[in-house]
């Protein structure tokens, strides 16, 4: 289809409301779901890293405990000897 004008491209033979409303539509709901997107991909970045952060804690607590064992162990058997 070929347009005589610019004004007869926009008013596309009286369907022009719809036409541009339809792509108004198109293109807000893409850059929702983009930024949402984003949003959330952002969100589970911050949840992984709390994540790994907790772990690390516990890690450390564990390994802590783990020597205060050995050495409560170590002293009984000096005690014991």
């Amino acid at each position: 289809m070929q347009f005589d004008s610019f004004s007869d491209f926009l008013h596309m033979g009286g369907y022009g409301f719809y036409v541009w409303l339809s792509y108004g539509v198109g293109f807000v709901l893409l850059l929702l779901l983009f930024l949402i997107s984003k949003a959330q991909h952002n969100s589970v970045k911050q949840q992984i890293a709390k994540r790994q952060q907790r772990e690390a804690k516990l890690r450390q607590a564990a390994e802590q405990h783990k020597q205060e064992i050995q050495q409560e162990n170590k002293v009984s058997t000096e005690v014991s000897s």
